[in-house]
């Protein structure tokens, strides 16, 4: 059985505020469909590089955040490059960018 889901315009709204909360810059890099659009999660690191986080479900119905761009950093141009595709395929997609050094995504949800 599936989940229900937050709309996106509101799981990005709770993004940035917790963010917020922990004093952590992150803003709106993309808007996307308010109900039904996808989510990434773009961490930057400065020089540590890039992580895209995209949103999913495991078969059992779970949320969870899949690492888009592989196991660890990237630079920030490959972390580009792979939103613009996600985007070229998914226009609706939402894109939020979280300035973290640490990596950190502010959210319960496990990452795979």
């Amino acid at each position: 059985m599936t989940l229900p889901r937050l709309k996106a315009q509101v799981l990005v709204k709770a993004v940035i505020r917790r963010c917020d909360i922990a004093a952590v810059p992150a803003l709106v890099v993309r808007r996307g469909d308010p109900d039904s659009g996808a989510v990434l999660l773009k961490i930057n690191r400065g020089a540590g590089g890039c992580t895209v986080l995209s949103q999913a479900r495991t078969p059992e119905g779970e949320l969870v955040w899949l690492r888009g761009t592989g196991e660890g950093p990237v630079p920030e141009s490959d972390a580009d490059a792979y939103i613009a595709r996600q985007a070229k395929y998914d226009p609706d997609v939402w894109v939020v960018e979280i300035e973290d050094r640490e990596g950190r995504h502010f959210l319960d949800d496990r990452v795979i």
